[in-house]
């Protein structure tokens, strides 16, 4: 079977190839090259090999921030995962349809660098223009919130929890439109957001506050108004994801394989809206889930390797005719049923178009080839995939124009009118949960303030809240405590009572399997709340925080820690904001009742 292999490798690769697209600069995605986007997608897949078509159905990453010289460690990272150097080498070797940025891999730094790298990848897809050369879809997990990858000074939006504690769509498709806007000019087609998942399990590890609630047509609205800015405002490409819903689930699906066990009906209900309502707005890709729902498909294997949920309940009953791209393979819920040759192959049957970050690209290719050579996957289903993918580069723009301007890039990123809509936007999320004692608003006057808790290395959060205090006169200690030992909850403590007010910061404080396994959160603030001073306390992530803190009389919900979130926390506690947002979840007690502790909607003011 390997000879085989070899052999029809080596006779689709002497197709002859001919036509080079212009190597202009970058347009918007509305321009199109003669002939229409069946025309260029015809004659591109005609003149494709098959190792060029199978290398378009996979998007990875890839290490270093620049295509040709990368760092010697990136090299060596490269040569590891790829067996070749740089990341110009391994979009040629193995002629990707797409790259995924992260930082980790080095590839995110400022506007410039990224505009840059995004050019030189680009340059190596295409190489001597021949029509077998085909431009890259860039992506990355722009979601904003907790999850960003962009740094400053690109835009940082509130994430899309806080958007539906704002209850606006206008302001959701503000941000997605400018997030867009700056991904598309260093580059970056695809944003893998908006996330379309209805988040009713508040013990859910992996998703929280990435949903937009606990309400299907809340998170319907958003999930809509958001593919219509990325789409229609930003010429980006919207991926609602994760299909077909990973909102109710206690199982991280990167280390396991969750199941969600709800009903057809409750499917229907619950998790299929905002699905909908994506596909009613012309969404042009949609991302996968590695999840079991037995009402779907009750044979065990995750959605992303199902027919019956990709081909039969998303493409079938709810029409979806775009590009279908999985969520990583890399993941542990996808591979623990077949091996990493079977997963890709398993995810063209069923249904999918774009392979993303397969833990073994050269496995994961060749598995592909072997499964056309030996007839288990056609040619033709492989063109189907190909087509889609390469009609969705059309409509980007790619066909005419995969270069970007560097300049406008730096001048794109960051921009005033695009920092001040960050600020405009998440002012009206910040939520008022608990003012039982109405400590806030802080009423004028010099006081001392102990600012601690949980603390991004990233975002200074601690520093910056202390710092918007310091700028208003207070007399300030910051002590960032992100888990802390006992000795430091008590040195902490006894520093509490010796000032005047304790704002404290906690992450997922309920979480203690595993963000805080030894509780050192919750018991952080109930020896704070034990000096006898005020205490303020602030999830900046999840709101569920607050049933897991006895005690608590003063409690406020930013969702994320940005420092818009975090300026706006801070002026709504001197008085100068009055906190607007609404819990778009519900918080139930801890004990597992369900007892509701505040409902959905709940939200205080002055």
């Amino acid at each position: 079977m390997k000879a085989q292999l070899v052999t029809a490798t080596a006779l689709v690769a002497t197709l002859a190839t001919t036509l080079a697209p212009p190597p202009v600069q970058a347009s918007p995605a509305a321009e199109r090259p003669p002939g229409g986007e069946h025309g260029w997608v015809t004659s591109t897949l005609r003149h494709m090999s098959l190792p060029q078509k199978v290398g378009q159905l996979f998007a990875t990453y890839v290490y270093g921030g620049d295509a040709t010289e990368p760092t010697a460690a990136d090299r060596a990272a490269n040569r590891a995962a790829f067996g070749v150097e740089t990341p110009a080498e391994v979009v040629d070797q193995f002629h990707l349809g797409g790259i995924c940025y992260f930082s980790w891999s080095h590839n995110l730094d400022s506007p410039r660098q990224i505009a840059t790298l995004s050019n030189g990848l680009q340059r190596a897809a295409v190489g001597d223009g021949t029509k077998g050369r085909v431009p890259l879809l860039i992506s990355t997990d722009q979601e904003q919130g907790v999850v960003l990858r962009m740094p400053a000074p690109a835009a940082q939006f509130p994430g899309s929890m806080a958007l539906g504690a704002g209850r606006s769509p206008q302001a959701a498709r503000e941000a997605a439109e400018i997030t867009g806007r700056e991904l598309r000019a260093v580059g970056i087609h695809q944003p893998y957001a908006p996330i379309a998942d209805v988040n009713v399990d508040p013990g859910n590890p992996v998703i929280g506050v990435r949903s937009f609630g606990a309400d299907p047509t809340l998170v319907a609205d958003l999930t809509a108004a958001q593919v219509a800015g990325f789409q229609d405002g930003a010429g980006a490409t919207a991926v609602a994801k994760h299909f077909p819903g990973h909102g109710d689930t206690a199982t991280d699906s990167h280390t396991d394989l969750p199941v969600i066990d709800h009903t057809r009906q409750e499917w229907d209900r619950i998790d299929a809206p905002p699905f909908r309502r994506a596909i009613d707005a012309g969404v042009e890709s949609i991302m996968t889930a590695h999840i079991v729902v037995p009402a779907l498909d009750p044979s065990g294997d995750p959605a992303t390797l199902s027919p019956t949920i990709l081909t039969g309940v998303l493409r079938g009953e709810l029409g979806f005719r775009g590009v279908v791209v999985t969520d990583a393979l890399n993941m542990a819920a996808v591979r623990r049923k077949y091996g990493d040759d079977r997963v890709p192959v398993l995810a063209l049957k069923a249904g999918a178009d774009q392979l993303l970050m397969p833990p073994d690209l050269r496995l994961a290719r060749d598995a592909v080839l072997r499964a056309v050579a030996t007839g288990e996957l056609t040619e033709r289903r492989v063109d189907e995939s190909v087509r889609r993918i390469l009609a969705l580069k059309y409509r980007q723009g790619l066909a005419r124009s995969p270069l970007v301007d560097v300049e406008q890039a730096v001048r794109t990123v960051g921009a005033p009118a695009h920092l001040a809509a960050v600020a405009r936007v998440t002012d009206p999320t910040l939520t008022a949960v608990r003012n039982d004692a109405g400590l806030l608003p802080l009423r004028p006057g010099r006081r001392s303030v102990l600012v601690t808790g949980w603390n991004s290395a990233a975002f200074a959060t601690v520093e910056t809240v202390a710092g918007g205090f310091t700028a208003r006169d207070a007399r300030v200690t910051a002590r960032p405590a992100t888990l802390p030992s006992d000795k430091v909850i008590a040195e902490t403590a006894a520093l509490a009572a010796e000032h005047d007010l304790t704002v404290v910061l906690t992450n997922k404080a309920w979480d203690t399997a595993v963000t805080d396994p030894r509780g050192t959160q919750q018991r952080l603030v109930a020896a704070l709340l034990g000096a006898g001073r005020p205490v303020v306390v602030v999830a900046v992530r999840d709101p569920y925080d607050i049933a897991y803190l006895p005690g608590v009389s003063t409690y406020l919900a930013t969702y994320s820690y940005t420092r818009a979130a975090m300026d706006a926390l801070v002026r709504a506690l001197h008085g100068e904001l009055s906190p607007r947002g609404r819990l778009p979840v519900t918080i139930a007690t801890a004990d597992g009742s369900g007892t509701v502790l505040h409902p959905y909607g709940h939200g205080t003011s002055w």
